[in-house]
């Protein structure tokens, strides 16, 4: 058990370091932009472990949003979460009880998702939290320091330290829209609504905007760019 954990811990550990930088972008943003403290913009990122949630939630904040907007744009963003578990969910060990998936679920993210399926043995429960522990470390503190450091900053500087989250949501959705045509169709429509939201429809709030150009351009995807079904190629 010892020896799952650390090799989790080892593991996590890239993802702690660019955790680290990430957040602390979104620390800045928190102070800035929704005038949370650092205990206030630290106790968000230990509680949820997603940064484009977390991004929009602050929006919402910020906005003056209410309860059921931001209820509805968490599920929205974070849905894709349950079917990551799912899939984890094939290669679990037999060791894996309820109890022990309800505390992992706590910290399935797109990059522990990318290294848990990597591995050809299956997951134990010590693996998975030594790797979610290191991680979650690592977001939390580059969240109170961004925070910290937003508090002490002049204005322009914290302003153009921002754009570190803008700049991680840029690197994740340019390499899959350079092979996909889906997937760029996605970015762009999603885009376009949005622009037409904030300049033609600004009655509609930051966080229903979002909502609604998410599940539009999905949709409109999933119709235009249906996946085949493995039986039907075959």
């Amino acid at each position: 058990m010892k020896n799952s954990f650390l090799r989790g811990m080892s593991h996590g550990i890239p993802i702690c370091l660019g955790y680290l930088s990430v957040s602390f972008g979104f620390g800045i943003l928190a102070v800035s932009k929704a005038g949370l403290s650092v205990f206030q913009a630290s106790i968000i990122s230990a509680s949820n472990l997603t940064s484009a949630g977390q991004k929009a939630g602050i929006d919402v904040i910020a906005a003056g949003g209410t309860i059921i907007e931001m209820i509805l744009l968490q599920l929205t963003i974070n849905i894709r979460y349950s079917l990551m578990a799912l899939s984890l969910s094939q290669k679990l060990d037999k060791r894996f009880t309820t109890p022990h998936r309800l505390m992992a679920s706590y910290g399935i993210t797109d990059e522990i998702f990318a290294v848990c399926s990597a591995q050809k043995t299956p997951l134990t429960p010590a693996y998975m939290y030594g790797m979610i522990l290191i991680a979650a470390v690592g977001w939390v503190t580059g969240t109170a320091l961004g925070a910290a450091a937003g508090e002490l900053l002049p204005l322009s500087v914290s302003k153009a330290m921002e754009i570190v989250l803008y700049g991680m949501f840029i690197a994740i959705i340019i390499p899959p829209a350079k092979k996909q045509h889906s997937v760029l169709f996605v970015i762009a429509m999603a885009a376009a609504l949005s622009v037409v939201f904030r300049y033609c429809l600004p009655m509609v709030s930051d966080g229903f905007a979002i909502i609604i150009s998410a599940v539009a351009a999905s949709a409109a995807a999933a119709f235009i760019f249906p996946v085949k079904d493995e039986e039907a190629e075959e």
